[in-house]
C-alpha cells in the first residue's frame, strides 16, 4: 500500500532540495545583515534574523497544508482563490496600513501582511484555469482581452497601492501566454511600446513622432506588397497617442520617486545640482550595495565579516539588497553559487512544466518559472547597478514572512501538481 501511495504522489525532491538550499542560505544572510553587537542571540525575536527563523518554521507547516490538499482542488477552486485575492487587495483602501508611502500591508497584532505577495499564485491559477478551458482559443482576440482583464486588475490594484515594483512582476504572464501559442505580433507590438515610450521621455514628443514617421513610411514603401496607405497613418497616429500618453502619466500620474529614478536611468534631468540631489537621495543605497559587492573580491571576506554589511553602510540591506550580503561576505564563488541555485530551480521547474500531461499545471508551472524568474533578474539587475532601482525581494532569500510564504504558496502548489502528474489523463 505504501509503494503504491509513492508511486501516485511522488514529490520533486530536486526541487524541494533547491528551495531549502536558498531559503537556508538566505537566512544566513539575514541574520549577517541584521545583527547588532558581537554576541548573536538566534532567538531574539525582535530582530530581523529571528522573526525570520518564526516564518520559516510555519513556512514548513504551510508546505505540509498545501501538499496534503488534493491536487484538483487547486484547479477546481483556482477562480474562488483568485476572487478571494481580489478582494483583499480592495480591502486594503479600506483597512490597509501604509509603510514607506505603499498601502499594502494589514495590521494584524504587531505583524503585518501583504496580500500583493498571494495574489501572484492566485493570478497564475486563474490563468492556468482560463488557459486550459476547453472553450479558450488564447489565438482569438475576445480570449486575449479576458486574460488581459484577469492580469491587469491584480496588477492595477497593486500599482493604486504605490507598489510599481510589484506591479510590474505580471509582466512575466507574457512569456507564459507566448509559450501557450500567444501571436507573435504582440511581442513586437511591446517592443516598439517599448521603443516610443523611452524615446518620448528622452528625445521629446515631436522628434518621436518624426522618426515615427520616417520609419513607418520607410517600411511601408519597402514592402513589395503595399496595403493601404491607411494603415500606415493609423500607426502613426497610435505612436503619437502613445508619445502623449507617455509623457503625460510621467509628468502626473507617477510618483516624485519614480520619476526622479526613471529621469536618472534615462539622463534627462540637465541640471547639475539637481542630478546630484537625485544621486544623493535615490542612488546611496546602490552606490554602497556596488562597494559592499566589490570589496568581496573572489572568496569574500567570510561569513559575519563583512566590514559594510556589520557596519550598516547599505540601508535595509536584509530586505531587497541581501545579494549586495552575499557578495561582500561570500565573495564572487558565493555570488555565483546563488546564481547557479536559482539557474538550476528554473530549469526544473520549465523541464517539469513540460512533463504535465494536464494544460492547467503546464501553464501553472509556466507561470511559476517566469515570476520567479522576473523577480531574480529585477532584483539582482538592481542591486548591481544594471537596472533602475524597483523595490522587489528575492525569492526565498529576502527578509519578510509574506514573501515567503508567497512564493512557498506559487512553488509548492505546482509541486503538488507535478506529484499527481502520473493520474492524469
Amino acid at each position: 500500500m505504501a509503494r503504491e501511495t509513492n508511486k501516485y504522489f511522488k514529490f520533486d525532491w530536486i526541487t524541494i532540495v533547491l528551495f531549502m538550499m536558498l531559503v537556508g542560505f538566505g537566512w544566513m544572510n539575514i541574520l549577517s545583515a541584521s545583527h547588532i553587537g558581537d554576541t548573536i542571540d538566534y532567538f531574539d525575536f525582535s530582530q530581523p534574523y529571528g522573526k525570520q527563523l518564526i516564518f520559516i518554521i510555519l513556512t514548513f507547516f504551510l508546505i505540509v497544508l498545501i501538499l496534503s490538499i488534493e491536487a484538483k482542488f487547486y484547479e477546481r477552486f483556482s477562480s474562488v482563490i483568485y476572487l478571494i485575492s481580489m478582494l483583499s487587495l480592495i480591502g486594503l483602501f479600506l483597512f490597509g496600513k501604509k509603510v514607506n508611502g505603499a498601502i499594502s500591508w494589514y495590521g494584524i497584532g504587531g505583524m503585518t501582511i501583504q496580500p500583493s505577495e498571494f495574489a501572484k499564485a492566485a493570478t497564475a491559477l486563474a490563468v492556468a484555469k482560463y488557459v486550459s478551458d476547453l472553450n479558450t482559443d488564447i489565438k482569438t482576440f475576445k480570449d486575449q482581452i479576458r486574460l488581459c482583464i484577469i492580469i491587469a486588475l491584480p496588477a492595477i490594484l497593486v500599482l493604486m497601492q504605490n507598489d510599481a515594483g510589484s506591479t510590474l512582476v505580471y509582466t512575466s504572464f507574457f512569456f507564459v501566454l507566448y509559450r501557450e501559442g500567444l501571436p507573435k505580433i504582440y511581442l513586437s507590438i511591446v517592443l516598439v511600446l517599448a521603443f516610443i515610450s523611452i524615446a518620448a521621455l528622452k528625445f521629446g514628443i515631436v522628434i518621436t513622432i518624426i522618426a515615427s514617421a520616417v520609419l513607418i513610411f520607410a517600411f511601408h514603401f519597402l514592402r513589395k506588397r503595399r496595403p493601404s496607405v491607411l494603415q500606415p497613418l493609423a500607426m502613426l497616429i497610435a505612436a503619437a497617442i502613445i508619445s502623449f500618453s507617455i509623457n503625460f502619466f510621467y509628468t502626473n500620474i507617477l510618483q516624485a520617486h519614480q520619476k526622479d529614478r526613471i529621469s536618472l536611468w534615462l539622463r534627462l534631468e540637465k541640471d547639475p545640482v539637481k542630478i546630484q540631489e537625485m544621486q544623493r537621495d535615490i542612488l546611496y543605497n546602490l552606490y554602497e550595495s556596488e562597494k559592499a559587492i566589490s570589496s568581496g573580491g573572489w572568496k569574500g571576506k567570510g561569513y559575519l565579516e563583512g566590514t559594510r554589511t556589520t557596519g550598516k553602510f547599505v540601508p535595509e540591506q536584509h530586505t531587497d539588497y541581501i545579494f549586495s550580503t552575499v557578495g561582500e561576505e561570500w565573495g564572487f564563488a558565493g555570488t555565483t553559487f546563488v546564481v547557479l541555485v536559482f539557474v538550476l530551480l528554473l530549469l526544473r521547474i520549465l523541464h517539469l512544466a513540460e512533463l504535465q500531461k494536464s494544460q492547467f499545471s503546464r501553464v501553472y508551472g509556466y507561470s511559476v518559472a517566469s515570476i520567479i524568474f522576473f523577480h531574480f533578474m529585477i532584483n539582482i539587475g538592481m542591486v548591481m547597478g544594471l537596472i533602475p532601482t524597483i523595490g522587489i525581494p528575492l525569492p526565498f532569500f529576502s527578509y519578510g514572512g509574506s514573501g515567503l510564504w508567497g512564493f512557498t504558496i506559487l512553488l509548492f502548489i505546482f509541486i503538488k501538481l507535478d506529484s499527481n502528474r502520473i493520474n492524469e489523463w
